[in-house]
């Protein structure tokens, strides 16, 4: 097959040269690029559905069977990378582009390509607690960031539930979800209405229960006894409320020698966590 385009003259050549000199000029030798254009979300899903995005957040809960799905909007890409392959779907799965997914979340959610509308968990109640020995306690976490960073770590040492407040608690959402990377839908959520009270009802099932304070007396590992431990943790500032300090059966520090002695709560979750495992599992932290 013959080619019919002609290699451009040096004349064309110079002016190519002097083209990219001006353009490498304009932005500092750095590659032009169009910059993403800023798509703000678009409406809130109907009927009280939650929109989960990303690859992990929606491949876990494909494979959980509480996890009811309506729809599914996916990108060739993502489609092959969520591994699917052969199996049957009980919903309606519609291929698009990216800017499609865009126009739902916003420009700014990484969304992998991938979103469901799915209707949320349920939460159980304090009674179907198993027998579990680990649980965490978030006392007014409103963050969905932290929230769902908090439920990550949680899974990863094997608590087996995490126990929040119906009101003032950051609610199931797809920037919770994807904060939690899948973890969301291995682990039961139980909500109370009177933390307090759920404090009191975890001491009669033989829980051990800790409140995480920056001040506390103790230091954390020096803390644990028993075979149960329900790990306490308040909102970013206000830290623990006076109520929880005061039914807690300790207030214990994690004890930094850094000039800084305080964390993000998220961070300290996973930390209090690696602790109170070892305990568990009899290792003594050194």
């Amino acid at each position: 097959m013959s080619n019919d385009k002609k290699p451009g003259t040096p004349k064309d050549s110079h002016y190519a040269k002097l083209r990219r000199a001006y353009r490498d000029q304009k932005s500092g030798g750095k590659p032009t690029h169009r910059p993403r254009p800023n798509i703000p979300p678009g409406e809130a899903a109907a009927d009280g559905l939650l929109r989960l995005y990303g690859l992990h957040t929606v491949r876990a809960a494909l494979d959980n069977p509480r996890r009811e799905i309506r729809r599914m909007l996916v990108t060739r890409n993502a489609l092959e990378r969520l591994e699917i392959g052969d199996r049957s779907l009980p919903f309606p799965v519609e291929i698009v582009e990216p800017r499609d997914i865009d126009r739902i979340t916003g420009s700014d959610a990484v969304h992998q390509g991938v979103l469901i509308e799915a209707a949320p968990l349920k939460p159980k109640a304090l009674s179907a607690l198993g027998d579990t020995p680990l649980v965490l306690v978030l006392d007014q976490v409103t963050d969905p960031h932290n929230v769902g960073a908090i439920i990550r770590s949680a899974v990863a040492f094997g608590a087996g539930a995490l126990i929040t407040t119906s009101r003032h608690s950051a609610q199931e959402s797809g920037v919770l979800a994807k904060s939690a990377s899948g973890a969301l839908e291995h682990i039961d959520l139980i909500e109370v209405r009177n933390l307090a009270e759920a404090l009191g009802e975890l001491h009669e099932s033989g829980f051990q229960t800790i409140g995480l304070d920056s001040e506390g007396p103790a230091e954390l590992e020096k803390t644990f006894s028993g075979e149960r431990i329900a790990l306490v943790l308040g909102a970013e500032g206000k830290g623990l409320r006076h109520k929880t300090r005061e039914t807690v059966n300790a207030l214990a520090r994690l004890d930094m020698p850094g000039v800084i002695h305080s964390l993000n709560v998220s961070n300290a979750a996973a930390i209090s966590l690696y602790a109170a495992r070892r305990h568990l599992t009899g290792a003594k932290p050194t």
